[in-house]
């Protein structure tokens, strides 16, 4: 059998737990009245602990008297009873103000803590866009100690942001719902987190300087790799987007691939290609980078709508490019390996030549289907080798 306090610490750790939040802050529809089992005595506590089984009773009966939500009592007979005795079988919480309630009750600087913390969450589920509730209320870590106000903000500059909307300024030089000059800077992984669950994880996998456009101290560094023996004097390097613009590879064709996972796939003997991987949405260097006006240059991103998002931006930037891999016959091709893009990109402008007609409908297609997205991970090892090499040394 279990006391009132017993069971207050075991919400407390349950209260702690994200999955418990979800389900019991987050979908509780038809998750409350919580009914917590208390236990009854065994013959042996009844016949020898009556002091302890009366004070057992007496601190159920006092959280009736308190209000701390209804207990379930049944009579039971024990052997040397002289009559059936009333005992607490169950404590139902009829909804989560009352758990907090029993948890401040009982669990004392742990209690006032958690009451802390769910007036904040209150506050902020209350005043932000829907999309980020399950967030905020799983990653409590992320936005602990921060005042509500500024986490409110957070959430409305996020939905204020597009991937490259800062067009080449610094972080400090956005104005956005009346942030300061430091804002980003302080609550750098707040705003990505909110902008992931909005474009897929964009702005972690790119970092977010890369994602939005901006200028930055650190800039953003990406794995450049030969396909020729002996075409550069390394295997692989990472080098930052400025000194890629300012200073020309050799050989005669460049691919540009969305994400670096991709390497492995590539063939390792493509004479003059090397392939620049990892841009994701920061393609602006690509216009300061004349040098590649005079190579032959492709393309090859996810299919989706991001993925011709980006084919387009880099397109505006080279317009000899050529996309590989990203089209209706690939698609087709993988139907076991499509997923759900969760937010689309922006729709494509017509008539503005980045987006070749069968581009553009591709994309409307993509955003046609519950399942439009193919990540290029997926896409089988020999299509892709055979495709670039078909680039690289054509007929």
């Amino acid at each position: 059998m279990k006391s009132p306090a017993a069971l207050a610490r075991q919400l407390a750790r349950q209260w702690q737990q994200a999955d418990w939040r979800e389900r019991y802050l987050l979908n509780a529809q038809g998750a409350w009245p919580l009914r917590l089992t208390i236990g009854l005595p065994s013959a042996h506590h009844f016949q020898h602990d009556s002091a302890q089984l009366r004070q057992h009773v007496q601190q159920w009966r006092a959280v009736v008297a308190e209000e701390l939500g209804e207990v379930q009592w049944e009579s039971r007979s024990y052997r040397g009873g002289s009559q059936p005795v009333e005992l607490p079988t169950h404590w139902l919480l009829p909804r989560p103000s009352a758990a907090l309630a029993a948890i401040v009750q009982y669990c004392g600087a742990e209690g006032a803590q958690l009451r802390i913390e769910h007036q904040a969450l209150a506050a902020v589920l209350a005043a932000v866009d829907a999309r980020f509730h399950r967030l905020l209320l799983r990653r409590l870590a992320l936005w602990r100690g921060t005042p509500v106000q500024v986490v409110i903000q957070a959430a409305h500059i996020a939905l204020q942001l597009r991937p490259g909307c800062a067009h080449g300024l610094p972080l400090r030089a956005l104005t956005v719902a009346g942030n300061d000059s430091k804002f980003f800077e302080r609550h750098d992984a707040l705003i990505t987190a909110l902008l992931d669950v909005l474009f897929d994880e964009a702005a972690s996998r790119q970092g977010l300087v890369a994602f939005l456009g901006a200028s930055a101290e650190d800039e953003h560094w990406l794995l450049v790799a030969p396909l020729a023996p002996g075409l550069l004097p390394f295997v692989r390097q990472r080098v930052p987007t400025t000194e890629l613009a300012r200073q020309p590879l050799p050989g005669t064709h460049v691919l540009l691939v969305e994400n670096e996972r991709c390497l492995h796939l590539l063939p390792q003997a493509l004479a003059g290609c090397v392939a620049i991987l990892g841009a994701g949405l920061d393609l602006a260097w690509l216009a300061s980078a004349p040098w590649l006006q005079q190579r032959r240059v492709a393309y090859w991103g996810d299919i989706d709508t991001w993925g011709l998002h980006m084919l387009a931006s880099a397109r505006g930037h080279v317009p000899q490019l050529q996309a590989l891999l990203m089209d209706r016959a690939t698609f087709d091709a993988h139907p076991g390996c499509t997923v759900a893009e969760p937010q689309p990109a922006p729709e494509p402008e017509p008539g503005t030549g980045t987006l070749l007609p069968e581009e553009m409908t591709l994309d409307a297609h993509l955003r046609s289907l519950v399942h439009g997205r193919l990540e290029q991970e997926f896409l089988r090892s020999a299509l892709v080798m055979q495709t670039v090499r078909t680039w690289g040394c054509p007929a």
